[in-house]
Parts: structure tokens; sequence; C-alpha cells
């Protein structure tokens, strides 16, 4: 015990550093993959056939290759196959691989809660928009937009604390997020090693997180309550 003690601060240290990279690929990932997963909704939506299908394969494949497969790809295709590393070196280029990684990927699961949120509203509620005059993009912002997020505020809820867990696999490709940091504990790193207590220590930052993530999506599930 007084050694955990001692080693404490050293660690605690290391798991913070760690944290921030996994919050910076948490955002980011959300930034991207909010915007991005509307455009590929409407793509699959599309009644141009070619663009329709192609949208459809792309988060097929997606969707149905695990994501550490798709980081390793990201990551070492480029270098290793094609003889021209685009990432470049060191973390920046590791945490820029992560998130192209996890924004394609994510923006795909989104593209298809989008698409049910959108193909949820009433088509009598579009149809009341074209005869009061309303031009198909007012109808989308006033009667389908407001509708879709009250629809997809649960499943997307879901996959953001998903994506706060998935942020893990990140370490695959060496990048020091708060496990790869409570990991190093064991291997050796700053003078300890052998230590197992720092991992399970970071399952305690994913637990407040997830928390507070929960508490404010559920606020804003309450304050979309009268769309019902």
């Amino acid at each position: 015990m007084e050694q955990i003690i001692e080693q404490f601060p050293v660690v605690l240290k290391a798991l913070n550093i760690g944290f921030l990279q996994t919050l910076k690929l948490f955002f980011v990932t959300l930034i991207g993959a909010f915007p991005l997963g509307l455009v590929i909704a409407f793509g699959s939506m599309s009644r141009f056939k070619p663009l329709s299908v192609a949208t459809k394969l792309i988060v097929w494949v997606i969707r149905g290759t695990p994501l550490m497969i798709q980081l390793l790809i990201i990551y070492y295709f480029p270098g290793l196959v094609l003889h021209h590393p685009i990432w470049g070196g060191g973390e920046t280029g590791r945490f820029l691989a992560a998130s192209v990684s996890f924004i394609l990927n994510y923006a795909c699961y989104f593209s298809e809660i989008y698409r049910g949120g959108i193909q949820g509203v009433p088509v009598g509620q579009k149809e009341a928009g074209l005869v009061l005059g309303m031009t198909k993009t007012q109808i989308f912002y006033h009667v389908t937009l407001l509708q879709m997020i009250k629809r997809i505020v649960p499943p997307m809820s879901n996959e953001i604390i998903t994506l706060v867990k998935d942020t893990s696999l990140a370490r695959i490709i060496a990048l020091q997020e708060v496990i790869w940091a409570g990991q190093a504990f064991m291997k050796g790193s700053q003078g300890i090693s052998g230590a197992i207590w720092p991992l399970f220590f970071t399952a305690v930052y994913y637990l407040i997180f997830n928390g507070i993530l929960t508490v404010l999506l559920g606020r804003l599930e309450k304050k979309l309550d009268y769309f019902k």
C-alpha cells in the first residue's frame, strides 16, 4: 500500500495526459462524424442510383468490419503497401490516422441513425408542408429536422457512450491514450514496472466521463419531449 501511495502522483500525471488524448480523439470524432454522417445519409437516400448504391456499399463495408482493422489499414497501408507514408511520424501522425478512422467509422453508423430518423417522419407532414407552399428545403429544416432530432437522440446517445470506450482501440497503433498510459506501468514506465493497478484505475476515468455524458444526454432528451 505504501508503494502505491508513493507511485500515485506519477501514475496520476501519466493517466491525466493519456485521458486528455482520449478526450481529444472523442471530440474530434464527434465534430467530424456528425456532419459527415448526414452527408452519407443523404447519399444513401439519393434517387441517383449509382450514388446511393456506392454509398450503401461503403456503409456496409465500414459497419461490417472491425474498427481495429480499419485503424491498422488506414495507418499502415499508405506506408507499407503504397510506400508513401502520409501520416508522418510521432504522436501527431498516429492521432491524425486515428481521427480519420474514427470519423469514417462513426459517420457510417450515424448515417443509418439519421436515415431512420428522416424516414420515420410521417409523409403526411411533408405533404402538408407542400400544400402550405413551403419549399423542400423549408420542409426539411422546419418540419423534418426538428422531429428527426427528437427521434435520433436515444440511439445517438448509445453510440456516443460507445465511442468513449472505443477510443481505447487507438492504442493498437500506439496512440498514447489513457489505457496505453496505464498499461505502460506494467511494462516499465518512469521507473515503475510490474504495476497492474494503474490499468484498473483507468476504468474510473471512463466511468466518470460516461456518467457526465449520460446526465447531459438525458437532459437533452427531456428538453425535446415537447415534440411528442
